[in-house]
């Protein structure tokens, strides 16, 4: 039978809510169970006053490894010791973790130590003492760094004494699904599945919006995007990505609109459609990408033209913009730090790149944006009328990183 490890996991800010952590810890432990029951059946969940810990089998480690870099709401996690709660094990336990330490590469080292256990006979300050002096004589020529070490081993009195280093940071933020539910505009591009991400990481819970213009944009751009749903969906817990046949209502716009005025006109028309369903889906706002002045469609006024069509209807929702200060560079470090840069640079345009103006208008006026979105005559989707309605009755729609809830919940 092989050796079970236990992770000890630090919540993050969620710890700092009051009267109400309680139930933010709820969501974080059952979005927790929910992605060991898919991704490392056998391992077990338990937690108390602050802290998680996840056993699993020593196979498992790379897997719950992979599983803790996508929770949303912890500050971070190691592998740690167990040890009697005694000065001497706890001693006993430093002196090895400072060995691993040394093994390891490090060149320093300081200890932390938390005691909620006040019956330990050391205090907090005595076991920084006592392991630093432990682990120097178990390794000579270990030199303790309080100032800039180059490892910390942490020790925790808690019902149990607990050992560890070498650990890892977490996404942090509050749990996904602990702030209501939001709509991501989704393109097949680097900056909305990273706004996805950084919104799952404020606690939202997601779904998605996608919208495909056969055969101007391929097979291939739609595959594309539905593996960034994925790849997001696998931090938000899961989200449903509504595919949306637009080739109608775009070809409307290239046909009775100026060429300039093509991509504004886009946008709000995805607005619309966008606001319909999440209305339909319970979603309290919409999620784009937009980056301020990145692109000519996001200057101040043009983004104001591309969301006038949803502040015109009845209980408009609003529209969040996670990267609207961020340049591009800070999004592409992001971008690969979700996992998503790879497949976002694929080769595979997406229905705004394609339909972009030469010389697009780069200061909208809305009442000018007004007049000629309404002569479009798209139709009311909440009437059931005209080329929006068409193409949001036929949306096609895909569950994407869901984790599968297989197994029981044990430890839970």
């Amino acid at each position: 039978m092989s050796e079970r490890l236990l992770y000890l996991v630090k919540p993050g800010e969620l710890t700092l809510k009051g009267g109400n952590r309680e139930s933010f810890m709820r969501i974080l432990k059952r979005n927790l169970v929910t992605m060991l029951r898919s991704g490392a059946p056998g391992s077990q969940l338990r937690s108390t006053a602050g802290r998680l810990y996840v056993s699993c089998a020593e196979e498992r480690a790379a897997r719950v490894e992979e599983l803790l870099s996508r929770l949303m709401g912890i500050a971070g996690w190691a592998l740690a010791r167990t040890c009697e709660k005694t000065p001497e094990a706890v001693l006993a336990a430093c002196a090895e973790e400072g060995k691993r330490l040394k093994q390891s590469g490090a060149g320093s080292f300081k200890v932390e130590a938390r005691r909620t256990d006040k019956s330990f006979p050391l205090d907090s300050y005595g076991i920084r003492c006592a392991a630093g002096d432990a682990v120097r004589a178990a390794v000579p020529g270990f030199p303790v760094d309080v100032q800039n070490p180059g490892e910390v081993i942490s020790v925790e009195i808690r019902e149990k004494a607990y050992v560890y280093s070498l650990g890892k940071k977490g996404r942090r933020g509050l749990p996904a699904g602990s702030a209501g539910r939001g709509l991501l505009l989704l393109s097949g591009g680097i900056d909305s599945p990273v706004a996805g991400c950084m919104m799952a990481g404020r606690g939202m819970g997601l779904d998605a919006v996608y919208f495909h213009t056969p055969p101007y944009t391929s097979g291939e751009a739609l595959d594309k995007t539905v593996r960034l749903a994925e790849i997001a969906g696998s931090y938000a817990m899961g989200m449903r990505l509504y595919i949306v046949n637009f080739t109608g209502v775009q070809r409307r716009i290239k046909e009775k609109s100026p060429p300039e005025w093509n991509t504004v006109l886009l946008r709000m028309a995805m607005m619309e459609a966008a606001f319909f369903i999440a209305r339909r889906t319970g979603a309290k706002c919409l999620v784009t990408g937009e980056s301020l002045s990145q692109v000519a469609s996001q200057t101040v006024e043009n983004l104001n033209c591309g969301e006038s069509p949803v502040r015109n209807h009845k209980n408009p929702v609003p529209v969040l913009r996670p990267l609207i200060g961020i340049d591009k560079e800070e999004i592409i470090l992001r971008a690969k730090n979700f996992g998503t840069y790879e497949t976002s640079i694929l080769p595979f345009a997406d229905c705004c790149v394609l339909f972009s103006p030469v010389h697009p208008v780069l200061r909208g006026d809305p009442r000018e944006a007004g007049s000629l979105y309404e002569a479009l005559e798209l139709g009311d989707p909440g009437s059931g009328t005209g080329l929006l309605h068409e193409a949001l009755a036929g949306a096609e729609v895909k569950k994407c990183g869901y984790y599968e809830r297989t197994g029981n919940s044990e430890g839970y």
